[in-house]
């Protein structure tokens, strides 16, 4: 006799429950800066969106971060509103899912149950390079993106001088094993490794993804109602309706908060996008080709679009499932040759491991994703934006001067980062207000960077969680970008 479905069904619950009770739930720890720099109105967390020093950019009232800080160790949204002071005399921006960290998840891991290492703190060399590539990225916006890799286009001279300049930069100069930044032989950063940071096999490939500039192939399409588009042509079906690839096409070199004004308007949190016009859109598209065709794509992403189209992608190529799902699915004209015993079957993959299935998946995870680093973010390590600390870096003087504990740190990093600075200082717009060098970091749009603190980042925790859906279930065999493109 079969058992019964509901003892069954928590039979398969339980058992789920105690695998997750009993994996090792790790330590969450930050570095410290927090702790460290309280005395300097915490100087080095996380403030956006609170009342800041008119001169010195901190925040302006120490007892408003610890009651944010208290809130976010609640965990409840509506003592963000009522127990934290913020300017209310404009429209606002809304601090981005502040409790979800806190949430229990009946599937997968808790978002406690994953962690990181603690960001680099203030005065290492790490984070001084880490500032380095951010500022000089934000020079290169412009600069096509083939040259940022060695079998692209040619390397244009303002990418050469940015690497030479990070070359230049203690921490480049550690050597293995003392950085885990990627590396040519000889151990010099160069055009293929260079804002690619650690991750494993990152420096292998073009600078952006195949799946960013391609579509699928429907010239097989006969009837006039169809139109008969090539992979190259960067249309994805979706259904009955297509994507395109292509962005809009930001105006060049148009660049925001290059003004001490313009940056302390976002620190507080004013919602500047309801009071003047940002980023100049091109009526015209164009495939990603840029650093800033690729802010413009995040800036208006749907977070996991860019997974859910290489899923359509890939299945509409049909794209081999992994011969793991055989027996449950039947999908095994999906595989390839030698993966099957070669016998037909009448079922196929649907509701389970079948197009619906892979494609809720791959959406899945990006909440459990965005909840883990989202934990990460606020609870742990609430680290403050680069844009921030440009403006730390714009006030060394007084800040040093203001805040014995911080003393010496701020003017180290500016002394190491003075050719990229020198660089900085030239591009933003002249402002009276800083008299010893603007150094303001050149942001994409003028309301800056999200509000929610900087480490971990959301996209690239959705970016880990998706892929590994992708290449869990199905087999790539994808052409390489120059294929597709040309």
């Amino acid at each position: 006799m079969k058992p019964d479905r509901s003892e069954e069904s928590y039979r398969v619950r339980v058992e789920a429950a105690s695998k997750a009770r009993h994996r090792p739930h790790p330590k969450h720890e930050a570095n410290g800066d927090e702790q460290r720099y309280a005395q300097a109105h915490y100087a080095m967390s996380f403030t956006k969106g609170l009342k800041h020093h008119d001169v010195l950019g901190v925040v302006e009232d120490p007892s408003h971060f610890e009651a944010f800080r208290g809130c976010i160790n609640e965990g409840f949204a509506e003592p963000f509103t009522s127990r934290v002071y913020v300017p209310t005399d404009e429209p606002r921006r809304k601090w981005e899912a502040p409790t979800a960290g806190v949430v229990y998840d009946l599937e997968g891991p808790d978002a406690q149950a994953v962690t990181m290492q603690p960001a680099p703190r203030l005065c290492s060399d790490e984070l001084t390079f880490e500032m380095a590539e951010v500022y000089e990225l934000a020079l290169l916006r412009d600069v096509p993106l083939t040259s940022f890799d060695s079998g692209g286009g040619a390397c244009q001279a303002d990418l050469q001088a940015s690497i030479d300049r990070l070359n230049a930069l203690p921490y480049a100069k550690a050597g293995f094993p003392n950085r885990p930044r990627k590396a040519d032989d000889t151990a010099k950063i160069d055009r293929q490794t260079a804002f690619r940071g650690s991750s494993v096999n990152v420096e292998i490939g073009p600078y952006v993804s195949q799946f960013l500039w391609i579509g699928n192939d429907e010239s097989h399409k006969e009837t006039k109602a169809d139109k008969c588009h090539e992979i190259s042509d960067g249309f994805i079906s979706y259904g009955a309706q297509e994507i395109n690839q292509r962005v809009p096409v930001a105006k060049p070199d148009e660049d925001f908060m290059q003004t001490w004004q313009e940056w302390l308007r976002v620190q507080n949190g004013y919602d500047v996008n309801k009071c003047t016009p940002g980023q100049t859109l091109d009526c015209n598209r164009r495939f990603i080709c840029t650093p800033r065709d690729l802010a413009t794509y995040v800036h208006f992403d749907a977070l996991y679009q860019a997974y859910l189209n290489a899923a359509l992608i890939l299945l509409k190529m049909e794209t081999p499932f992994d011969p793991a799902f055989a027996k449950l699915s039947g999908m095994r004209n999906m595989y390839g040759p030698g993966d099957t015993d070669g016998i037909a079957q009448n079922a196929g993959g649907f509701a389970l491991w079948g197009g619906p299935h892979i494609l809720t998946l791959v959406t899945e995870v990006a909440t459990r994703a965005l909840k883990a680093v989202r934990f990460q973010k606020f609870n742990t390590h609430l680290r403050l934006r680069p844009e921030a600390l440009a403006g730390r870096i714009s006030r060394v003087e007084g800040l040093e001067a203001e805040f014995p504990s911080i003393c010496g740190h701020l003017s180290k990093m500016r002394k190491d980062l003075d050719q990229t600075l020198e660089k900085i200082h030239g591009h933003n717009r002249p402002d009276a207000a800083l008299p010893n060098g603007n150094f303001l970091l050149p942001m994409a749009f003028q309301e800056g960077s999200p509000m929610h603190p900087t480490y971990g980042a959301g996209h690239a925790a959705v970016a880990g969680a998706c892929t590994t859906i992708l290449e869990g279930i199905l087999r790539h065999r994808c052409c390489s970008r120059r294929q597709c493109r040309d």
